[in-house]
């Protein structure tokens, strides 16, 4: 018994290889974050197009029995491994091959907590296991015999398993669509007040920097994907009104289409925001290749067209350990700000910036008597900074755009 509790309780060793010059930190950091100790890590000379293996049978030999020299217990691959090729991969080593698409997919299951979050790992689980269901289930050759008089001996097992996983991949979108609906109606209740949305790289420290403006408190941990679903909360501004910001799952260099499906509800608050607050690490020397990475899932998600304002988080440790790496940054990104969640540096520069941007430079206007009604659409669609009501009417500070900003310029102080 004891014996079987080690067992169970026993952390997967995985030897990571990787394509050319490819270094292998972000797997390295993915299969971490799964809980998998690596072993060791391989980066090929070169990737040769073969249908059983991807490459040369003898080197596919050399990997396997490096595998079994270091005992590790499976076999992940940085680059996409097709069903084909992972059945030959497992049939050679007798052990489990996944790539890192099934990786991401085990993150994000392990991180699910609510009912939209479940659903969406289980329809990407179940769109990526599809065509693997062979390799997931060694006996396939059984049959279910048929009616008498029917053509045919009946379904295999493995046909039966495909048309099963079909029936809930269809039921779950189902489920799906009702969420969606739900997180319209929820969204048209939060239409009053402008919006915008934390996007970035997973671990750019988009939630902490959530918590430090908002005071809310969101899930915060040193690791990939350690939220999933989208927090909103309210900047609040002077004269009671607010923004809404919200906090966006984290995006990563391959990130699977199947999960891209599956969260699209989710990563939909991106593409309804009205300004997009791209988070970058400041000490993190891949920023650049991450931020490539981030512009590149918005455009897939349709959020590509959206205002934007980047900022370098993290710029108290980045001062302290990349100094080097900040200024590289600052020099690419000359219009971008400077935050840290920890000190709160910059947050002063940061909510003007969203202010001007979503709701208008601040300037001093006389409201007269008569145009009270003028007063109420600007505290639901503006921001009054300041009011003094005198003899000539009411003197304000505020900020507005648009229509709302024309109605005002007659009576600019």
């Amino acid at each position: 018994m004891v014996e079987v509790k080690e067992e169970m309780e026993r952390v997967p060793r995985a030897l990571l290889v990787g394509e050319p010059g490819n270094d292998l930190q972000e797997l390295k950091g993915l299969v971490l974050t799964l809980g998998y100790e690596i072993v060791q890590k391989l980066t090929l000379t070169r990737l040769e197009i073969h249908p059983a293996y991807g490459m040369g049978t003898g080197k596919a030999q050399e990997i396997s029995d490096l595998a079994h020299n270091i005992e590790a217990d499976c076999i992940i691959f940085d680059f996409n491994l097709e069903p084909r090729k992972q059945r030959n991969w497992e049939a050679l080593s007798n052990l489990s091959c996944f790539d890192r698409q099934e990786v991401i997919i085990r993150i994000f299951a392990s991180r699910a907590l609510t009912k939209e979050a479940v659903l969406q790992v289980e329809l990407a689980r179940l769109q990526y296991s599809l065509p693997r269901l062979q390799h997931m289930n060694r006996d396939l050759s059984r049959q279910r015999g048929g009616a008498f008089g029917n053509k045919g001996s009946g379904e295999t097992q493995l046909e039966l398993d495909s048309r099963r996983v079909r029936e809930k991949i269809q039921a779950i979108k189902k489920e799906l669509l009702e969420v969606e609906v739900n997180r319209q109606t929820q969204r048209k209740s939060r239409d009053k007040y402008p919006s915008c949305s934390l996007v970035g790289y997973t671990n750019a420290g988009k939630s902490s920097l959530l918590n430090a403006l908002t005071g809310a408190d969101a899930f915060v941990q040193d690791q990939l994907f350690a939220t999933l679903d989208p927090t909103t909360r309210k900047l609040p501004m002077n004269d009671g009104s607010a923004v809404l910001i919200t906090d966006t799952v984290g995006f990563v260099s391959n990130l699977p289409h199947s999960l891209i499906d599956a969260f699209k509800s989710t990563l939909e608050e991106a593409t309804f925001a009205d300004l997009l607050l791209i988070v970058l690490d400041s000490a993190d020397t891949a920023a650049l290749e991450q931020y490539e990475t981030v512009c590149k899932v918005l455009e897939e998600i349709g959020a590509d067209k959206n205002p934007r304002m980047i900022l370098l988080n993290k710029f108290d440790k980045a001062k302290e350990e990349a100094e080097e790496n900040l200024q590289k940054l600052r020099l690419h990104f000359p219009e971008a700000l400077c935050v840290s969640a920890k000190d709160q540096t910059g947050f002063d520069e940061l909510k003007d910036k969203i202010y001007d941007t979503l709701l208008g430079a601040a300037s001093e206007y006389i409201i007269p008597m008569h145009e009270m009604k003028l007063m109420s659409e600007l505290k639901k669609a503006g921001c009054i900074e300041s009011e003094e009501w005198l003899d000539d009417g009411v003197h304000i500070t505020a900020r507005a755009t648009g229509r709302l900003l024309a109605l005002l310029s007659p009576y600019i102080k």
